[in-house]
């Protein structure tokens, strides 16, 4: 890949229709200190699922010791509303957690693995080699049945090893696109990126892997999550995960903070004249759900000061600040 500076995105190469995928009851939920109960997740689900998101990222089938937030998986896909033209993710780790995902009905079973090899022995307690060898053989064994993406994670940086081999993640995809996954997603697993280097690596991916849905995914730990979903929409990639309020984290990433929050993404689109299909108010008010089920402090930025169109109350004495203003002229 070269190294060459690449160009600053421009208006004219936006595109018309980005769909954005929610994870917070994955992403945002799997770090939060407390255990929200199921039928309160359900009900969550339900209503994102009536916002006009692409994706909702709805649990894991992983150890509830690993991820004691999420231990009701089965229960809650058996429990949601099917929204038609949503579809239901679900993360996976490993053949045992394809089985079960399998059993509830998914519509894609999302696979993970780290570019870097510190970061999937932490993470997953395999090395990069086995985790290859696993996620192509959940690849071979879903069959077709449901879709396959890959998240491969901290594509752009390592919270222990710092900067990551682009070649590297480019392996990586062409692995998983030679073994039929189909979808890849890269991962800025602790807010590392920055546009100029989403720019380097993103450019003419949609023409390495054509047959592949290509998502970002982006964090915000240093402020420049939207910033980098601007580099990446002139690059040609139209998906992106966020979360509502902008939850998140991952537990074995050390320093990651929330994903990008999904109302200010689809906000800011909206007001570029981006369509994403969604309903901004309601997605808005399921934000403020997502706060109060969690019960603290939340990124969101949008849910708290309103579209950018909101208008507010003239102050009660303008006419006589005006009258003042123009009595200095008369003077």
């Amino acid at each position: 890949m070269s190294k060459a500076s690449p160009q600053l995105p421009v208006a004219g190469q936006m595109p018309r229709r980005v769909y954005i995928n929610d994870v917070s009851m994955r992403d945002g939920l799997q770090i939060e200190p407390i255990f929200v109960p199921t039928e309160r997740k359900i009900a969550l689900i339900n209503n994102i699922s009536r916002t006009g998101v692409a994706k909702i990222e709805t649990t894991s089938f992983t150890s509830p010791k690993a991820i004691p937030a999420l231990r009701d998986a089965e229960d809650v896909m058996k429990g949601i509303e099917r929204a038609p033209g949503v579809q239901y993710v679900v993360l996976v780790p490993n053949m045992r957690g394809a089985e079960r995902a399998l059993a509830c009905d998914v519509d894609e079973i999302n696979l993970v693995m780290s570019a870097s090899e510190t970061h999937n022995l932490a993470n997953l307690r395999m090395t990069r080699s086995q985790s290859m060898r696993e996620l192509a053989r959940i690849i071979a064994h879903a069959g077709g049945r449901v879709a396959t993406n890959v998240s491969i994670s901290t594509c752009f940086g390592c919270p222990m090893e710092g900067e990551v081999d682009p070649q590297e993640v480019l392996r990586l995809g062409d692995f998983f696109a030679d073994h039929g996954a189909s979808g890849i997603s890269l991962a800025d697993t602790t807010g590392m990126a920055n546009p100029a280097q989403v720019l380097q690596l993103c450019s003419g991916l949609a023409q390495r892997w054509p047959d592949m849905a290509l998502t970002l995914h982006f964090h915000n730990t240093r402020g420049m999550g939207l910033a980098n979903v601007m580099a990446g929409l002139s690059t040609g990639i139209v998906r992106y995960d966020a979360s509502l309020a902008g939850l998140g984290g991952c537990p074995f990433a050390p320093g990651a903070t929330g994903n990008i929050c999904t109302e200010d993404l689809a906000h800011m689109l909206e007001s570029m004249g981006i369509d994403t299909g969604i309903d901004l108010d309601r997605l808005i008010f399921c934000a403020h759900e997502m706060a109060e089920t969690v019960g603290h402090d939340v990124p969101g930025q949008v849910m708290k000061a309103g579209r950018w169109n909101k208008r507010f109350p003239c102050p009660p004495d303008l006419e006589q600040v005006r009258e003042r203003a123009l009595s200095r002229d008369a003077a």
